[in-house]
C-alpha cells in the first residue's frame, strides 16, 4: 500500500495539489491541519512559531494516520525537518514517499497573502523557511516546484508516484 507526505512550507499548496492529486491518483487525501491540537493552532494563529516539542504529538497523529490507512493515502504535512520526517516513518513505515511542493520565498508569500481563513499568518514564513531541511539522498521522494499551473504539478506528482509502481 502507498502512503504519501506531500510536504512543504505554509503556502506552498499541500491542501490544492493533496485534494487534485487524490483525484487523479485515487489516493484518500486527509489534510494534516486537521490533526493539530488546538494549543498548536492557537499559537501559530498569534504568529507565534511551533517548537519541537509543539510538532511532536501532531507528527505522531500524521504518523499514525498513515500507519492506519487501507489503501493508498497521502496526508497533507510540512514536514519540513529530517527529524519531523523520520518521526513520521517511524509511525508509518518506511515506505513512506515525501512529495515535496518547493518554490521561492516570494512565490509563497504570495500566495500565503492571497488566501484567505487560514489560521498561518504571513509572519510565520521566515520560520518556515529557516527550519525546512530538503529531503535527503536517501530519502523515498521528489521535488516539484510550484511555481507552474496546479495541473502540471499534479501531472509531475502522478507521473512520478506512477514510476515507483505505486
Amino acid at each position: 500500500m502507498a502512503k504519501f507526505v506531500i510536504m512543504g512550507v505554509a503556502g506552498c499548496g499541500k491542501s490544492t495539489v493533496g485534494e487534485a492529486l487524490s483525484k487523479v491518483t485515487g489516493a484518500s487525501y486527509r489534510d494534516g491541519d486537521d490533526l493539530h491540537p488546538k494549543s498548536n493552532v492557537d499559537k501559530m494563529s498569534a504568529g507565534i512559531p511551533l517548537t519541537d516539542d509543539d510538532r511532536a504529538p501532531w507528527l505522531a497523529l500524521v504518523g499514525r494516520e498513515l500507519a492506519a490507512a487501507q489503501d493508498r493515502y497521502m496526508v497533507g504535512c510540512s514536514a519540513l525537518k529530517r527529524k519531523y520526517r523520520d518521526q513520521i516513518r517511524s509511525a508509518a513505515g518506511d515506505d513512506v514517499m515525501f512529495l515535496h511542493l518547493c518554490g521561492s520565498r516570494d512565490v509563497i508569500t504570495a500566495r500565503m497573502a492571497q488566501r484567505t481563513g487560514h489560521f498561518m499568518p504571513v509572519s510565520l514564513i521566515d520560520s518556515q523557511f529557516a527550519t525546512l531541511e530538503p529531503l535527503a539522498d536517501d530519502e523515498q521522494g521528489t521535488v516539484v516546484d510550484i511555481d507552474q499551473p496546479i495541473g502540471a504539478i499534479v501531472a509531475e506528482l502522478a507521473a512520478f508516484i506512477k514510476d515507483q509502481g505505486q
